[in-house]
């Protein structure tokens, strides 16, 4: 593994060191979804929400695609995901 790689897993592990990021990403993990279901499920100001979204999609961890004005995500890296599931365990369902 090279220098930038483990750099590049520290920033992920950074990001996600936040319990609402943590929480966003296992959510989209079992779903991708849209900005207004995760703001309406988790309480979050569309501000906040917006700044988690960002923080981790500047990493890399998840990748928002536009259906006319809404955006749904989904989680894009492995990493991230092997992280999810050791912290959560295999997940299924929307436990």
């Amino acid at each position: 593994m090279t220098r930038k790689e483990i750099e590049r897993r520290a920033a992920v592990i950074k990001v996600l060191s936040h319990p609402d990021r943590l929480y966003i990403l296992r959510g989209l993990y079992l779903s991708k979804c849209r900005v207004g279901d995760i703001q309406e499920k988790m309480g979050l100001t569309q501000s906040g929400l917006s700044q988690h979204l960002s923080k981790m999609r500047d990493v890399g961890i998840i990748q928002g695609e536009r259906s006319g004005k809404e955006i749904c995500y989904k989680v894009v890296d492995s990493f991230a995901v092997d992280i999810i599931r050791t912290v959560f365990g295999e997940l299924s369902s929307c436990d």
